[in-house]
């Protein structure tokens, strides 16, 4: 099982804590790499090209990578990096599954500019090795005007008039590959530049893996992969290579998780 034990943080770059991971080890991987230069993270940088190659070693045979990434933008231009990161993860062996997209629902406007829209979304990029292994849908409530029902009242001079009422149909269906969510900040992570939803990495764990199953995060950040396969039941592991953020990983699995 390699040279460390599972449901920990390690305090390194992801490199040094896959070099430790047997061939085909990790279930799922859900992660949000610095984006360009649009956030400094401590000054760290990463090796993407190494890393995309020693998580294609890492995860199993029908495991899902889930990269959610943005590009920067100079000069009115996005930079397209994210798009660059995917053809490389489809060169390297694995299969695109899905570009989905995450909608920040409150985004922040862009100011001072007539050259583009203000962004609103990000690049959710589903990769696997081979067919996936699994796929748990979300579900989301659909609503069909089909039901309809026949009823009647009496009128004063004592006649009935007969009438239909449509009673609303509810079900569910599979979502679609465009989620939505609030951009607000979990109050335990709020001293992290960059925190993704907890129920956008919520529902990536509950769709990729099953209980039991090991998640992986190789840019960890403020946790929040981590506290969520603990409260879905996942095994996890984490690399971090800011002490900083690793004590408010800390912090934030102690007091939500147990």
């Amino acid at each position: 099982m390699g040279n460390f034990e599972l449901n920990k943080c390690y305090n390194e770059s992801n490199l040094e804590t896959m070099a430790r991971m047997p061939d085909n080890f990790v279930d799922l991987v859900v992660t949000s790499p610095p984006y360009d230069d649009l956030r400094t993270y401590n000054g760290y940088s990463f090796d993407f090209e190494s890393m995309a190659k020693e998580l294609y070693r890492v995860i199993k045979q029908g495991g899902v990578v889930v990269w959610v990434v943005g590009d920067e933008t100079k000069n009115f231009c996005e930079s397209a990096t994210s798009f660059k990161q995917a053809m490389y993860f489809k060169e390297i062996g694995f299969n695109l599954l899905d570009t989905m997209i995450y909608v920040k629902q409150n985004y922040l406007p862009l100011i001072n500019t007539s050259m583009r829209y203000s962004g609103q979304f990000e690049f959710m990029f589903v990769f696997s090795k081979g067919k996936p292994k699994t796929f748990n849908p979300i579900q989301k409530e659909k609503v069909r005007n089909k039901i309809e029902k026949g009823c009647g009242f009496r009128n004063k001079d004592g006649s009935i008039t007969h009438t239909k009422i449509v009673i609303p149909k509810k079900e569910t269906k599979d979502a679609t590959n465009v989620w939505s969510y609030p951009t607000d900040k979990a109050k335990d992570a709020k001293h992290h530049p960059a925190v993704f939803p907890e129920q956008l990495a919520n529902d990536h764990i509950i769709s990729w893996s099953n209980e039991g199953d090991l998640v992986y995060d190789p840019f960890m950040g403020s946790g929040t992969t981590a506290k969520m396969a603990i409260l879905n039941k996942r095994n996890y592991i984490g690399s971090e290579i800011s002490k900083e953020y690793c004590d408010i990983i800390e912090q934030r699995i102690n007091s939500n998780c147990f």
